[in-house]
């Protein structure tokens, strides 16, 4: 006869903290599928990030609580496109791929399915399975953020957003650089239902530079074309 794993106290822990924590039993009553829907409720309240017709992009988006959030947001006009790794049940209004963000197929879909459309938001959830060793996974982490970035940059609009989880730590002040060389603003958001404890915070992004650049190029070859 198999044995029942033990619980170890950590593990205990979590699971205690999780079933009595707030967010979580407020997402189970308004039908969001993770507590992860009020950060970006959050910040959106803060930061007018959504709105109807617009092109979202949903990197890491299982199991799909920030889709649910943006259709409802931009009252189901509008587009979203979700990647994860995981499997996410279906919403509506949303495409979405079960695939790896880092691996250039995903990459073609999204490519395909924006057909050379601009994208108004980037919303990043994205964060690497967890070894344990705490170096590797803030590199795993920077290097998927960085991934993010390197698309938002892009493929956004000169107007567009670009939001992404990261931690505080090693690699943050490097990533953030990086970030305030990409956009016009870059300004850091820690909402409520972030626990505390964690060191997970989120860079907002607004007005990509070289796209705005390429638009203004683009905006004074035709003006001299037309003269």
């Amino acid at each position: 006869m198999a044995q029942k794993p033990k619980r170890t106290k950590s593990g205990s822990a979590w699971m205690h903290e999780h079933v009595t924590d707030p967010y979580v039993k407020k997402a189970q009553q308004d039908g969001y599928r993770s507590r992860a829907a009020y950060k970006l409720l959050e910040i959106d309240k803060r930061d007018h990030l959504l709105r109807p017709g617009m092109t979202v992009v949903d990197l890491g988006a299982a199991p799909g609580s920030w889709c649910q959030v943006a259709v409802e947001k931009m009252k189901r006009q509008g587009r979203v496109l979700a990647i994860d790794l995981l499997p996410m049940a279906l919403i509506a209004g949303v495409d979405s791929l079960e695939g790896d963000f880092t691996e250039p197929a995903a990459l073609a879909w999204l490519e395909e399915k924006l057909q050379n459309g601009r994208v108004d938001l980037v919303l990043s959830d994205m964060a690497p399975n967890i070894s344990g060793v705490m170096l590797s996974d803030q590199a795993r982490q920077y290097e998927l953020c960085e991934l993010a970035l390197e698309f938002s940059v892009n493929w956004l609009k000169p107007d567009g957003a670009f939001l992404v989880k990261v931690f505080q730590g090693v690699g943050f002040e490097d990533f953030r650089a990086q970030m305030r060389q990409a956009f016009e603003q870059v300004q850091i958001r820690k909402p409520d239902a972030s626990r505390d404890r964690s060191a997970e915070v989120y860079l907002l992004g607004r007005h990509p530079v070289a796209t705005k650049a390429a638009a203004e190029e683009t905006a004074v070859t035709s003006r001299q074309e037309s003269d």
